[in-house]
């Protein structure tokens, strides 16, 4: 579990950089359940693009892929969003791909079937049927959730968040361990 560093919004902000992570939270009950079956803290995944001077998260909803200013969320949900540095030093990783992908993805429906398919991977019968792909070729021609949009995006960008995982059954808990991204704290 991370252990929850909370950050002014303000003064995260000029540091926050394109495609930069951001995982949320559970603020009910039923996102709470969501987070336990997906074996972590978070339920959401979405990552930060600057806009001219507007900071804004892109991501994909149960309402499809979207932007919107990434103060008004934290606004709403203070101590809910954390951020996570993409750790690009030592990598060749092109920010601006990363972006492009997620920007491509708004306008487009939410991957609830993707979603389905990865989270029967968790049911105790299906565990053992079924043995998850490390393949990112074997992508889903249908719409990604979450998770799966941010992970496609980093490695349209140059980097596999998590190598040994196929972005079609990538949780946003897999995006928290991974090595790419540093926890920087929860946005206030």
């Amino acid at each position: 579990m991370t252990p929850k560093t909370l950050l002014s919004y303000a003064e995260s902000r000029p540091r926050i950089r394109n495609a930069d992570l951001l995982l949320f939270r559970p603020r009910n009950r039923m996102a709470r359940a969501i987070a336990v079956a997906g074996r972590s803290e978070y339920v959401h995944a979405a990552m930060a693009g600057w806009w001219n001077d507007r900071l804004m998260c892109l991501e994909t909803t149960s309402g499809g892929g979207r932007a919107v200013l990434l103060s008004n969320l934290v606004e709403r949900w203070p101590g809910a969003v954390d951020w996570f540095q993409a750790n690009a030093i030592r990598r060749r990783f092109s920010r601006t791909k990363a972006i492009e992908t997620m920007i491509a993805a708004t306008g487009r429906d939410y991957g609830w079937i993707n979603l389905f398919a990865a989270a029967t991977l968790h049911l105790p019968v299906f565990r053992f049927l079924a043995s998850p792909s490390d393949e990112d070729s074997a992508a889903s021609p249908r719409p990604p959730f979450c998770s799966q949009a941010v992970a496609a995006a980093c490695r349209s960008g140059g980097v596999d968040p998590v190598p040994n995982l196929a972005d079609r059954l990538t949780e946003p808990g897999d995006l928290a361990r991974s090595p790419f991204f540093a926890y920087q704290g929860a946005l206030v």
